[in-house]
């Protein structure tokens, strides 16, 4: 009796724990309590609980939500549950606005949480926007009028637009147009030594073409960091065409040799062959001979 009494205490016991952990796993009342001194209002079983039951977690929004309500940032538990569930990072949008609000740039939770949704980090792009960035070019080559190639590496001091995060270009399409103006502009170039006196010129020339357009990012200067001296492509290109004209001529002579052995062999081939004997013909008699 003892032992069955024993049994049923333990399981009484096991029960009452599973119970309590359930009962603590869908009612965080440690998050709530918390919430309450940090001046959220959350109503226990209608946010807490029922976000538990639509599988949202609760720190991932109560934690945002009273970093926000420190900050003087008005959001709602509605707004916060429903990016969540769009696949946003709610922590991200919240720090987002906050910095903006700190550095007075108009970003409404709205655009913030679009330009989350889009796939760019809304947090850095408010940091870019107060601390402009700095974007180093690949070596850049190009030809020079007189034939000399140029390399050049080009920083890109570029600050972000918050308007244009939604659908606007990325740091690859700042990249690319400023290489094509690299290119352009050393092309432009009489010579290859006003390039290396005067890189100012190509950062002048490229600036004004208004790269920028159609892109989350403004330009805010294009500095040359280093201009090199590369190969003389023009006294290459003569080497090249002099090399590919000697081995036409090569070509041409080889083909006139080939053709003189095989005419030769040709002759050989008929002298060598026995000639054809034709059978002797004797005079035919003349008439006055037959007369007589």
């Amino acid at each position: 009796m003892d032992a069955l009494l024993g049994g049923a205490s333990v399981i009484l016991i096991i029960g009452i724990v599973l119970f309590l952990l359930v009962l603590f796993y869908f009612i965080p009342v440690r998050l709530w309590i918390t919430a309450i001194f940090s001046g959220v209002r959350l109503k226990l079983f209608r946010d807490l609980v029922g976000m538990r039951l639509r599988n949202v977690p609760p720190a991932s929004i109560v934690r945002p939500l009273i970093t926000a309500h420190k900050a003087g940032i008005p959001v709602e538990t509605p707004q916060l549950e429903a990016h969540y569930l769009a696949g946003g990072h709610v922590q991200q949008v919240v720090n987002a606005l906050i910095s903006a609000d700190k550095a007075n740039i108009d970003l409404p939770f709205a655009r913030a949480t679009a330009i989350d949704l889009a796939g760019r980090d809304v947090f850095e792009a408010v940091q870019v926007s107060v601390n402009p960035k700095v974007i180093t070019t690949p070596p850049i080559s190009a030809i020079a009028k007189d034939g000399i190639q140029v390399r050049a590496i080009a920083r890109v001091t570029v600050r972000a637009n918050i308007e244009r995060l939604v659908g606007g270009a990325g740091e690859e399409t700042i990249i690319a147009r400023v290489g094509e103006g690299i290119v352009s502009t050393i092309g432009s170039s009489a010579t290859h030594a006003g390039v290396l006196e005067n890189p100012d010129n190509i950062s002048k020339t490229v600036l004004a073409k208004g790269l920028d357009s159609g892109t989350a990012f403004e330009i805010l200067s294009i500095d040359i960091a280093d201009v090199d001296v590369g190969e003389n492509i023009g006294a290459k290109l003569q080497t090249d065409q002099a090399e590919a004209d000697l081995r036409v001529a090569r070509a041409k002579a080889e083909e006139r040799r080939a053709a003189a052995v095989a005419s030769e062999q040709e002759q050989r081939a008929n002298l060598s062959l026995p000639r054809r004997r034709f059978p002797r013909r004797w005079p035919r008699p003349s008439a006055r001979a037959t007369s007589a």
